[in-house]
C-alpha cells in the first residue's frame, strides 16, 4: 500500500504538501502569538525556502550534471534529454524561481514597509549607519537573486526554447541559443553561492 502511494509521484507531493500543512498549523496553535503577523512571515518564509531549494536544486542540478554530461552522450540518446527531461526541468526551474522571489518579497514587505526598503535599498535609506550595514549585505543577496530570477526569464528560457526546438529555429540559430542559455546558466551558478551566502548569514547573525 505505501509502495504504490509512493511510486506516484503527484500522491506523494500532495501528501507531503498536507503532512507540512499540519505542521505549520501545529505551530501556529502553539506559537506565543498564534495565528499573528509573525505566524504568516513564518509561512513565507517556508515558502521562500521551499520554492528557493526546488530552484537553485535545478540550477545547480544543470550545472553540476546536464551541462558537463552532454558532451560524452552518445548522440542518439541526446534526444531524450532535450525532448523529456531539459523541457520538464526547466518548467519547474523557472516556476519555482518566480515562486521564490514573490515569497521573498512577501516576507520583506510582511516585516514592514520600513524594513523592506531598507534591504531594497542596501541600508542608504536610514543612511548607512553602523546598525544598518547588515542591511547592505542582505540588499546585495535580495538584488542577486533579482538579477538570476530575470535571468531565468529574460536569457536562459527564451534561448532554451530555440535550443531545444519547442520554438522553430534554424540549427545555427540553436546552437547559438544553446551557448548563450549556458552562459546565462553559468552566470546564475556563479551568483548563486554569494547570494545564499547573504541570505543564510544575515538571517543568522541578524535574525
Amino acid at each position: 500500500m505505501f509502495g504504490k502511494l509512493l511510486s506516484n509521484f503527484r500522491t506523494t507531493v500532495l501528501l507531503s504538501l498536507v503532512l507540512a500543512g499540519v505542521m505549520i498549523y501545529a505551530f501556529g496553535s502553539v506559537s506565543p502569538g498564534g495565528f499573528d503577523l509573525i505566524f504568516w512571515q513564518a509561512v513565507f518564509r517556508w515558502t521562500h525556502v521551499v520554492a528557493g531549494v526546488l530552484w537553485i536544486g535545478l540550477l545547480w542540478y544543470f550545472n553540476f550534471v546536464q551541462i558537463r554530461i552532454m558532451p560524452s552522450i552518445p548522440a542518439e540518446l541526446k534526444p531524450a534529454i532535450g525532448k523529456h527531461i531539459a523541457p520538464e526541468a526547466l518548467f519547474w526551474f523557472r516556476w519555482s524561481a518566480l515562486a521564490t522571489v514573490v515569497a521573498g518579497l512577501a516576507l520583506a514587505f510582511s516585516r514592514g514597509h520600513a524594513y523592506a526598503v531598507e534591504v531594497l535599498s542596501f541600508g542608504l535609506v536610514g543612511g548607512l549607519t553602523e546598525d544598518q550595514k547588515g542591511y547592505t549585505l542582505l540588499g546585495i543577496g535580495v538584488w542577486l537573486a533579482i538579477v538570476m530570477f530575470l535571468n531565468v526569464w529574460g536569457i536562459i528560457w527564451p534561448n532554451q526554447k530555440r535550443a531545444l526546438g519547442i520554438v522553430p529555429a534554424e540549427d545555427d540559430v540553436k546552437a547559438k541559443a544553446a551557448r548563450v542559455a549556458m552562459l546565462g546558466s553559468r552566470t546564475n551558478m556563479l551568483l548563486s553561492l554569494p547570494m545564499l551566502t547573504a541570505m543564510a548569514m544575515y538571517q543568522t547573525l541578524f535574525g
